[in-house]
């Protein structure tokens, strides 16, 4: 394998590939195909759906953003399932990288845009997974209950093609919009998202972690 891929199967603080709770969640959830696109397809659906996306649970530290955590919790905000089905995918010996944008949510709630003082979530957080010689984005981040009860498009996984938000939802209102993209990495800049949330986010935002 291309040794700029190779680290990306590696294990991090946070991408805790070999931890035996992801190995176990991995073991159970991956498909029983042999082929690697079809076992990346069921790890993005079971971090999907079994891990209920929680925007109010951000903590920017390793013990707060470590898969296993999130998979204790059972919620995490999107960055945290990115990290998960990171570390499922090594796990399966298949590379998976960290993926950031700058997003703006035309939908978010009133509770969000209260806390956070604006409608754009900076550093969102992706997957991005190596499968057929191709670098594939998956977004597991809104579970299917949250999907139908706010009347979401599901976010499908093909493992071919980009599985990035939606820029409207069921009833054609504007949703999510892509500002900037800012890059993929093999573990969390955990030192670049504190940054950026103390400039944009700090003021009574109640996020854990932050501090000037």
């Amino acid at each position: 394998m291309n040794p700029e891929v190779q680290q990306y199967l590696d294990p991090t603080p946070t991408v805790e590939s070999d931890h035996p709770e992801i190995k176990a969640f991995t073991a159970k959830h991956a498909s029983d195909s042999s082929n690697k696109t079809q076992q990346a397809i069921s790890l993005y659906y079971a971090v999907r759906d079994k891990i209920r996306y929680d925007p109010y649970s951000i903590e920017v530290s390793v013990d707060g953003l470590k898969a296993s955590h999130t998979l204790d919790t059972g919620r995490g905000w999107c960055v945290a399932k990115a990290i998960l089905l990171a570390a499922c995918c090594r796990g399966m010996g298949i590379p998976a990288r960290l993926g950031y944008a700058d997003i703006r949510n035309h939908l978010s709630s009133e509770r969000m845009r209260q806390q956070m003082k604006t409608d754009i979530f900076f550093w969102h957080g992706y997957t991005s997974i190596y499968l057929d010689d191709a670098w594939v984005k998956a977004t597991p981040a809104f579970n299917i209950e949250l999907c139908k009860k706010f009347r979401i498009k599901p976010l499908e996984f093909d493992g071919r093609i980009d599985s990035i938000y939606h820029p409207c939802d069921l009833d054609g209102n504007k949703h999510m919009e892509y500002l900037n993209y800012r890059g993929e990495f093999a573990d969390v800049p955990i030192d670049q998202i504190r940054k950026t949330f103390i400039k944009e986010y700090l003021k009574d935002t109640g996020i854990a972690g932050i501090t000037s």
